[in-house]
């Protein structure tokens, strides 16, 4: 019953934004800053698309700040870039580049740092969040960490 359970919440994730649900808009302040549950929290990778887990050197995990730089690791990697975020949760990540270490496992951290470059749309759900492509598959789902 365990395994079934990321399954599941990706696979509501998924009902829910084929329905249409929205949440507020993440919002700026007079700054310009970002705000929002996506916003200066750190997220490590539950599965690749819904239902693949990694085994890489360290886990995959991303931290997005207030000014939308996004910094975090592929697994293998070191990555740094930046982030925008609009209305029914869109989100685009530009200028993502990671460092070049040696590792047995960077076919994986590339298509951690694909699904992070090609992510369209986002969904939150408790402290899960779930990646979605231009065409609505889910790229993949990360949990908050504590």
């Amino acid at each position: 019953m365990r395994k079934a359970r990321p399954l599941l919440v990706l696979a509501a994730a998924a009902l829910l934004a084929a329905c249409g649900s929205r949440s507020p808009a993440p919002a700026e302040d007079s700054s310009g800053a970002l705000e929002g549950p996506l916003v200066e929290q750190r997220w490590n990778l539950l599965l690749v698309g819904t239902s693949e887990r990694l085994s890489m050197p360290e886990t995959p995990w991303f931290e997005l700040d207030r000014e939308g730089r996004l910094v975090g690791s592929d697994g293998c990697n070191e990555m740094r870039g930046r982030v925008r975020l609009g209305d029914s949760q869109r989100i685009e990540v530009t200028e993502l580049a990671t460092t070049r270490r040696g590792c047995p496992q960077l076919e994986d951290a590339a298509r951690v740092t694909a699904m992070l470059e090609t992510a369209y749309r986002y969904l939150i759900d408790h402290d899960r969040l779930v990646f979605f492509g231009p065409d609505q598959r889910v790229l993949g789902g990360w949990r908050q960490a504590n």
